[in-house]
């Protein structure tokens, strides 16, 4: 997403980058000194540098994009940004666009504390798509903000340096809800496509010819066909190259989670939401770090 941005905005601007990862920093620094130098822009032109402090991101910048795991770093992070007095004054009012996925709740407190603050406009609008789509510049956001038209022009302009849709579910917190109901689906589907191409396996079936009619059927959903749990089956999936890299199993177990509590408080009926929590839940511990379509192997290795 940070390599999209560079790519896009004003060759003129500068991208502040903070995370706590600071290797990873570096080496997105590096890349870009080495991009700039293969376009030959001039001095201070495509620049990239690392912040001390999302503190510091937020001062300098008219618009500050996050992408966080969790509700309590993303909590974090913001409280860090107004806890130590006012912003400076900036001629265009701040943009805070945080893209993680978290519980409305958290969300909506985040924005009054922004707000309360008068450090400018929090937007939830968090992303799907996965690894790929953030690489290929396609992801998709749904985002929550106030019905202003300029801000919601604004917000689409910067969206769109990432991705290749943008959609406005309403008020602040609204994103996140509507992020949370998509990958509930996307949790049951990943379970099912895993199941049925096991099953499938299992009784002799070619795993390609089978995802070929499955995915020309009403079986068909991304998990089947662009992130099959079946090793060659999509040479470019995560299981075609040991379950690595993709979405973690442990963020898929978080976000499930997030959406069982969301149902809960708004006592909203979720039937295959629990067993599927407890998928995940063991999923995870046997398969850490790995890719959530990891399901497959430890179907296979239940099994056994």
């Amino acid at each position: 997403m940070a390599k999209n941005l560079r790519a896009k905005i004003p060759a003129a601007d500068t991208l502040l980058v903070r995370d706590v990862n600071e290797e990873a920093a570096k080496r997105f620094v590096a890349e870009a000194e080495e991009i700039a130098r293969s376009l030959g822009v001039g001095t201070g032109e495509y620049q990239v540098k690392i912040a001390s402090s999302a503190r510091e991101i937020a001062e300098q910048s008219a618009i500050m994009v996050s992408s966080l795991p969790e509700s309590q770093h993303v909590k974090e992070v913001y409280e860090s940004i107004v806890e130590h007095g006012k912003l400076p004054e900036l001629e265009e009012e701040r943009l805070f666009i945080d893209t993680s996925t978290i519980d409305p709740v958290t969300s909506k407190d985040i924005a009054s504390t922004i707000h309360r603050a008068q450090a400018g406009q929090f937007v939830d609008a968090p992303v799907s798509g996965g690894v790929v789509g953030a690489r290929a510049g396609t992801l998709s956001f749904m985002f929550g903000a106030s019905q202003q038209p300029e801000l919601l022009e604004r917000l689409r302009g910067v969206l769109a340096f990432m991705g290749k849709k943008a959609w406005h579910l309403g008020e602040p917190g609204s994103g996140v809800s509507g992020k949370l109901a998509n990958n509930y689906i996307l949790a049951i589907n990943n379970i099912a496509t895993a199941e049925a191409m096991n099953l499938g396996v299992r009784w002799g079936l070619e795993p390609k010819a089978l995802a070929e009619m499955i995915n020309s059927s009403t079986g068909r959903c991304w998990p089947s066909e662009v992130n099959n749990p079946v090793p060659g089956v999509v040479e470019t999936a995560p299981s075609s190259r040991g379950y690595e890299g993709g979405f973690g199993v442990r963020l898929m177990h978080k976000d499930l989670r997030l959406a069982l509590t969301a149902a809960t408080e708004s006592g909203t009926p979720l039937v295959l939401g629990e067993p599927a929590r407890e998928v995940y839940k063991e999923v995870e511990g046997a398969h850490r770090g790995k890719d959530f379509s990891v399901v497959y192997q430890w179907l296979q290795n239940k099994a056994k």
